[in-house]
């Protein structure tokens, strides 16, 4: 073969072909030492905000010092407008032009709760002299992953009187922690030939938490009755009080860096909590220095109750997007139900949630062509859904094309992604609650390892570049 056409078909090649890019391939100093500042960032969200609540606190807390106006109290003048409802979700919105609100939104919207176990109604007992609280889970979790570790306890207790306690023991160094016992391997031969799912069972994921009698003196639920007798004293509280409580078992301890190079980050919740974090930064970063880039009105959207299938008055799959855009709509003027249906069916969203990973050691689940690599930048999934896209939404060719023109022009690493092959598996997200509503929808977050586990794997150029991918969104024509 002459030269010349060896260098045709080189630059065919490069014409032609499409390939992924590595996030830290050829990046100069300072590119990498802003991928690592960032994810700092992102660890302190994700340790400060280990449940919905705390989430929205933060979120809340930022957004009160950024300026922003709570929603019931906003003007017509107000173009920086924060909502929360029920203390467990809400919204950042940016009104560019309140003029154009029918024209309709860029938003992306996430979640912020994860698997986790929940304390049940009536949690406390005892057994052969030691105290337990019995725990339902809340998600999809492998449940032998939460045995034998160190959990924290944190939520709110509500009184009869309405009064919140608010309640974290296990973050810091000198709390007590609390963990679930496991099988000694003597002991376990019957155990081990389960199938994964019954090797650890629901009902008895409870939680070890004391085995000193009240007074130091042994009686009928004496050890029952100091546990009570302990959180009376710091909280006020009653047995009859955790039936209106939301309190969680969570992993304890900070998040980490992974690996020698510290490329990766380790810990809880970051499923979704990675996205959330990275649609704040970007609509905060945009909104606050940056406005001469938008040209649209954008919203970052943080929903509840995802990981069990976005159900109640906290989900995507509520009426809480339309009570937003009604309230938006209300203070412009505009209280015609057709002005809602032209604001949501002119939006057009990213649903911000991760993706799995290609796991070396289980690579042949996925499909390597269509799979997200991890360091090879944010997911971009035009479709969800599992055996023949069942229950999916499937993004419109035109949205995607917008999408990856506008990823394109402001350099972000991004790969597009199913999860594994055809047939193994699959899963869901916010994305067809909201197409439901009329609004273009595609699929786009951080692909991450261990997905659902106690201790979940990112890397930080794909945390970096998803919030590239979400800063590049707010700014699409």
């Amino acid at each position: 073969m002459e030269k010349n056409q060896e260098i045709t078909e080189k630059d065919l090649k490069s014409k032609l072909f499409w390939e992924k890019k590595n996030g830290y391939e050829e990046i100069d100093e300072k590119s990498l030492n802003e991928i690592f500042e960032f994810a700092e960032e992102f660890k302190k969200f994700l340790d400060s905000s280990k449940t919905e609540r705390e989430c929205i606190n933060t979120i809340e807390e930022i957004s009160e010092k950024s300026g922003f106006v709570e929603i019931s109290k906003a003007s017509k003048t107000d173009k920086n407008i924060f909502c929360q409802f029920d203390r467990v979700c809400g919204a950042l919105i940016y009104l560019k032009d309140p003029q154009k609100l029918e024209d309709g939104f860029l938003i992306v919207g996430s979640h912020i709760d994860s698997p986790r176990l929940d304390l049940k109604q009536m949690p406390i007992y005892e057994t052969l002299d030691m105290g337990y609280a019995k725990t339902h889970y809340y998600g999809g979790i492998k449940k032998y992953q939460w045995v034998t570790r160190p959990l924290a306890l944190h939520g709110v207790v509500i009184l009869q009187t309405g009064e919140v306690k608010k309640i974290v023991i296990g973050e810091n160094l000198n709390d007590p922690v609390f963990t679930i016992n496991d099988l000694l391997p003597h002991l376990a031969a019957n155990q081990m030939e389960k199938k994964g799912n019954k090797v650890i069972e629901g009902e008895n994921l409870n939680i070890l938490i004391g085995s000193i009698p009240l007074n130091l003196k042994k009686d009928t639920n004496s050890i029952k009755l100091n546990i009570l007798n302990i959180l009376h004293e710091k909280y006020g509280i009653v047995e009859e009080d955790f039936i209106s409580s939301e309190l969680q078992l969570v992993p304890a301890g900070l998040s980490r860096d992974v690996g020698l190079d510290r490329s990766f980050v380790g810990g809880y919740g970051q499923d979704d909590r990675v996205c959330s974090f990275c649609g704040m930064k970007a609509f905060l970063d945009l909104t606050l220095n940056h406005q001469d880039l938008i040209s649209k009105n954008i919203m970052m959207l943080f929903f509840d109750k995802e990981e069990i299938g976005s159900q109640g008055n906290s989900g995507a799959n509520s009426n809480l997007v339309k009570r937003i855009f009604s309230q938006i709509l209300e203070i412009h003027g505009k209280k015609e139900y057709n002005s809602l249906l032209q604001t949501l069916t002119n939006s057009q969203l990213l649903s911000a949630d991760v993706e799995g990973g290609i796991e070396p050691e289980w690579k042949n689940l996925w499909e390597e062509r269509n799979g997200s690599k991890i360091g090879y930048g944010v997911s971009l999934s035009k479709y969800t859904g599992s055996r023949g896209k069942s229950g999916c939404n499937e993004a419109h060719a035109e949205f995607v094309s917008r999408i990856r023109k506008v990823f394109n022009e402001n350099g972000v690493h991004y790969q597009p992604s199913e999860l594994g092959k055809i047939d193994q598996g699959g899963g869901g997200t916010i994305s067809k609650y909201l197409a439901n509503l009329g609004m273009q929808v595609c699929d786009c977050g951080t692909p991450i390892l261990s997905m659902h586990s106690p201790f979940e794997v990112s890397s930080k150029a794909d945390i970096f570049h998803t919030f590239k991918a979400f800063q590049a969104f707010f700014q699409m024509k």
